[in-house]
């Protein structure tokens, strides 16, 4: 058997397309019109926030908050919304089942919804709004401070880029526009070990001095990063009124190893499960469901903010489709206690170096499925119940899935599942792709992992789940 037929093509094709997603979103607001984009292409209505909306059955539509989140959804054809009853009646008789255009009987929810949260923000460094340190001698560093938790020594001594949002100013109008140089023009450099003989014993850089990236040796002097930015945005300098600017790594990810079984690309955590939860979103649904797809933005810094995911986006969004199908507040309360959400965030693959760092009995391997995440501290919002409801879906069409639990003596991280939770409240569960290195400037996932993520995603959506408080849950 020849090596190259262990990477079947269509995993290949799946990775390499998230691969170019991820070039696309060199931040959380690339990654928010990089969704909005596809989603464009597929035919979703775009609705603002501060518009009227008009949502129906068979319908499929998109919202955005600050440019960094976005929230899509779906309404199922046979989803017997008032005001819609002939249109949910055609589309009965249409699949030959017109009782179905009932939709449910009796005291059970008149609808539900299955959603998919991921978030598009990865650690990094943002740029102050005095962003420009000259000296010593003839050099220009830029002002930095840490976005989230990242291994820092992963950044040194890489050719590294600038992106973000300018707000701009044309007469009595400021409009927000997005920025990525493609170029690299920042880079932080280490000592060399003759000045630091003690530095392959221990390293813990400095994000006051240590990590300030070079931008120049001379040739330019301050005042030079709006000149940069504006260049780049063809605008005067002076129409820069202020930006939100990240260091970022433009360094294409690729796949790689001799059957190509890996993956590794800047940001994979979390762009990894926001394009897999996307593609499966855009791919799946069922009639009797509002199929519904979450990217939040500052889950790397707690999610607190207007548009993370303890925000009340996700609530004001489901909230104002639920009024605008035609039902009340007692119908969406019970909408939401027949609902599940799906979490989708990284999880850690066992290490080939440090085996005994992860539980011996929930050590995800790449390429081996998607992980169920766990954990007694409730920093994860699985538990039996919705443990079993996902993993019900997953079995019954054959698609692989693994556990994770931290070892016993480790506090873990957390996600955005139990965030979200607080605003709207559903059974959850979370879930993710195995990889190493979280958090670095360059992280590692098994390459066919793209594709089980997607398949299982789908399988999801494709999938009525609908549950009844905590006592059961049918599967259709």
């Amino acid at each position: 058997m020849s090596f190259a037929t262990k990477a079947t093509a269509p995993a290949t094709t799946a990775a390499e397309d998230l691969l170019d997603f991820i070039a696309e979103s060199p931040t959380m607001f690339h990654s928010a019109a990089a969704i909005r984009a596809r989603l464009d292409a597929a035919g979703f209505t775009y609705l603002s926030e501060g518009a009227a909306w008009e949502v129906r059955p068979g319908g499929a539509y998109y919202t955005q908050r600050n440019g960094s989140s976005v929230v899509a959804w779906r309404v199922g054809e046979r989803v017997a919304a008032p005001g819609f009853a002939s249109d949910v009646a055609k589309a009965a008789d249409a699949a030959g089942s017109a009782d179905a255009a009932a939709g449910s009987a009796g005291d059970s929810a008149p609808y539900h919804f299955q959603l998919t949260a991921s978030h598009s923000d990865s650690p990094c460094f943002k740029v102050k709004t005095n962003g420009e340190l000259e000296g010593p001698a003839g050099y220009v560093r830029l002002d930095t401070e840490a976005y989230g938790g990242m291994m820092d020594y992963t950044w040194f001594d890489r050719p590294l880029s600038l992106a973000g949002r300018v707000l701009v100013r044309e007469g009595a109008r400021i409009e927000s526009r997005l920025v990525a140089l493609n170029r690299d023009v920042a880079l932080i450099p280490s000592l060399a070990i003759h000045m630091d003989g003690g530095v392959n014993k221990g390293f813990a850089p400095n994000r006051a001095s240590d990590l300030f990236p070079l931008l120049s040796a001379g040739d330019l002097a301050n005042g030079s990063l709006d000149m940069i930015v504006a260049d780049a945005l063809e605008i005067d300098p002076a129409q820069i009124m202020s930006r939100d600017l990240f260091l970022v790594n433009r360094e294409r990810g690729r796949v790689w190893g001799v059957t190509g079984e890996f993956i590794s690309s800047p940001r994979l955590d979390d762009l990894m499960c926001a394009y897999t939860s996307l593609v499966a979103f855009m791919n799946g649904g069922n009639e009797h469901t509002v199929s519904v797809y979450a990217c939040f933005d500052n889950e790397e810094v707690g999610s607190e903010t207007k548009q993370g995911a303890a925000s009340t986006l996700l609530a004001d969004t489901l909230s104002r489709v639920n009024a605008a199908l035609g039902f009340g507040p007692e119908e969406y309360v019970r909408a939401l206690s027949a609902s599940m959400l799906v979490s989708c965030d990284n999880a850690h693959a066992q290490h080939p170096a440090h085996p005994e760092l992860a539980d011996s009995l929930h050590a995800p391997q790449m390429n081996g499925g998607i992980v169920v995440k766990e954990a007694a501290n409730q920093h994860y919002c699985t538990d039996a119940f919705s443990r079993a409801a996902f993993t019900a879906v997953l079995d019954d069409a054959e698609i692989p899935h693994q556990a994770f639990a931290n070892r016993s003596d480790k506090a873990g991280g957390s996600t955005l599942g139990n965030i979200s939770n607080m605003q709207v409240s559903v059974h959850g569960v979370d879930v993710g792709c195995a990889q190493l290195s979280m958090h670095s400037c360059m992280e590692t996932a098994g390459a066919r992992d793209v594709d089980l993520a997607i398949e299982a995603l789908t399988a999801f959506y494709d999938t009525s789940v609908r549950i009844d408080g905590a006592d059961s849950i049918e599967l259709g």
